[in-house]
């Protein structure tokens, strides 16, 4: 489900900011001079507001499960170290990133597909396949605005 709901919200807002709504991708995108520096800290503090009000709703509507869930933070599960959480936060990131390059590549559009506005389908693929991988690891922090 949240693989689909990822795919849906940057199919949404890519014609607005290119479907940023993680700072891991806005920041790899910068890096790879895809984004200029004010407009990747603008998506960035954007991105962390709507975090920040995404909880704030949340914890009114839902406040008894927030609660007894922890405010849904991400933790390291029993039987995995620090380390392993670590390497599996990088990595998951890692390969969403990747992806998100892979997808929006204009060097591909020709050999690959013929209509590129499926670009936002392989990154929420991307996004289910690592929660799958991580959710028994750390719950899935890939997001830093949302850890």
């Amino acid at each position: 489900a949240f693989g689909g709901m990822i795919f849906i919200l940057v199919y949404c807002t890519a014609g607005i900011s290119g479907g940023h709504i993680n700072p891991a991708v806005t920041f790899g995108l910068f890096l790879a001079r895809k984004v200029s520096l004010v407009r990747a800290v603008l998506y960035i503090v954007a991105q962390c507001l709507g975090a920040i009000v995404g909880v704030g709703i949340v914890k009114g509507i839902m406040k008894h499960p927030y609660n007894s869930l922890g405010g849904g933070a991400n933790q390291v599960n029993s039987g995995y170290s620090r380390g392993t959480a670590l390497g599996a936060e990088i990595i998951g990131t890692f390969v969403l990133v990747y992806t998100v390059f892979s997808a929006t590549d204009p060097k591909r559009s020709a050999r690959d597909s013929h209509v590129p506005v499926l670009a936002p389908l392989p990154i929420g693929f991307a996004v289910f396949m690592v929660h799958l991988a991580t959710i028994p690891i750390t719950g899935t922090g890939i997001n830093p605005a949302r850890s």
